[in-house]
């Protein structure tokens, strides 16, 4: 089947189900906000998607047009509302449109499936796949959390003759008892069932915010971390040449000690007003937009690239413990041990938080971490060691120094998160 809309061709390929077979859809991959053309082939059903997406240029047209279900990332309440939409409209038995669900959430480039919410699978519906692919010679579409922008992406498509978009649909899934009841179960096996019929691989990647992040053991980490972002806009910035050292010792590095942009870029010896208005994006702020000392000492550290994971672990801990009464003298408490997590692997605070209380409900002391049980953690654990070594040597286009490549890496590019055996 072949349509044609302005500059684009939709080929669509299987049959779709009607709302009684299958109340919901879900299409992947989602690479491109030109990717709602399919609501064409598939006869206009509801779209969910957040609310940022209004204010796309051509997307939040589209949306607007199609009355879609909006959900706030930031708002519960809002997402609350949205499950029990779905739920409804999903088990009215054909009297609403079908919903339409981009389950990985964001856009990526293609070549792999992100992890699937489970938003889609939650009523436990028989639901269609759909699949959305470009098969042109140039690929300008493709709009991902790195790469062109907006503009630039329809200005690359409006210039081609033409762009051809594949709609397959593939037949309907039927959830068993245990997919109905568990959503999460229910999304992984569709995207598997979907990532075979493309030939790319189902990936536990998922963003937070807008940072791509995978799971290792128990933990979602940061494809690549924040800091290694810094280290490249330090260095384009020549603000440390070849041979200059970061004056550490020069930051006011304390529990209670606080740096604005202004300060940190000084420090720094950073003119560049847009770079030291970047600079706050790369570490937790306060109400006042202010940065911790301790943040900005230990991720300079790791990018001088100079020290070994010893002396970093150790470093951190020194940074972001606090004094006991006890053996030992310092505890690793809940929160410096979430920012050590957070700063260096790019975890969220949730998934730190969690890990930080099984840490503690085991060998390890009732009152925060010793030092030698945080580097037992962090360069002994069989499933976190890894990632630690691995994330504390940057490579070299993020360093600011000039050490040889570590056996992590290949011609600058960072290998994958260290697999792991579950926690």
């Amino acid at each position: 089947m072949f349509f044609l809309l302005g500059f684009m061709r939709i080929r669509v390929r299987g049959q779709r189900a009607s709302r009684l077979e299958a109340p919901i859809l879900v299409a992947a991959p989602h690479s491109t906000f030109f990717d709602p053309i399919i609501l064409l082939p598939c006869d206009l059903p509801k779209v969910v998607s957040r609310t940022e997406n209004l204010h796309v240029p051509v997307i939040g047209a589209l949306l607007r047009f199609n009355q879609a279900i909006l959900v706030s990332r930031h708002d519960p309440a809002s997402r609350k509302k949205v499950v029990e939409e779905v739920k409804k409209r999903a088990t009215s038995q054909g009297k609403w449109p079908q919903v339409l669900f981009f389950p990985e959430g964001t856009c990526s480039n293609k070549k792999a499936l992100l992890k699937f919410k489970p938003g889609a699978f939650i009523s436990g519906v028989p639901i269609q796949p759909v699949l959305i692919r470009y098969p042109n010679p140039l690929d300008s579409t493709t709009w991902a959390w790195r790469g062109p922008g907006v503009l630039k992406v329809i200005w690359l498509t409006a210039t081609q003759p033409y762009t051809t978009v594949e709609v397959e649909f593939l037949p309907v899934y039927q959830p068993s008892a245990e997919e109905a009841v568990n959503p999460t179960l229910y999304a992984n096996n569709v995207q598997k069932v979907m990532a075979k019929a493309l030939g790319i691989p189902a990936t536990e990647c998922e963003f937070v915010g807008n940072l791509p992040v995978t799971m290792v053991g128990r933990l979602r980490v940061a494809l690549e971390p924040r800091i290694w972002e810094l280290g490249k806009v330090l260095r384009k910035t020549r603000c440390l040449t070849e041979g200059t050292q970061c004056h550490l010792d020069s930051l006011p590095v304390g529990t209670s000690g606080r740096l604005g942009p202004k300060l940190l870029a000084d420090w720094l010896g950073v003119d560049c007003p847009e770079v030291v208005e970047g600079f706050h994006v790369y570490f937790q702020q306060d109400a006042e937009g202010n940065m911790d000392s301790r943040e900005v000492a230990l991720a300079l550290e790791v990018l001088e690239g100079e020290h070994d994971p010893q002396e970093l672990t150790r470093h951190a801990f020194e940074l972001f413990s606090e004094v006991d009464a006890g053996p030992g003298g310092h505890r690793l408490r809940q929160d410096g041990f979430c920012a050590i997590l957070r700063l260096l692997l790019g975890t969220p605070n949730a998934d730190g938080a969690g890990l930080y209380s099984r840490l503690c409900a085991g060998d390890c002391s009732q009152d925060g971490l010793t030092l030698d049980e945080f580097q037992d953690f962090s360069l002994r654990h069989p499933d976190y060691a890894r990632l630690f070594s691995t994330y504390l040597r940057p490579p070299v286009a993020c360093s600011l120094s000039k050490p040889g490549l570590p056996p992590s890496y290949a011609n600058g590019v960072p290998a994958a998160p260290p697999k792991s055996k579950a926690d």
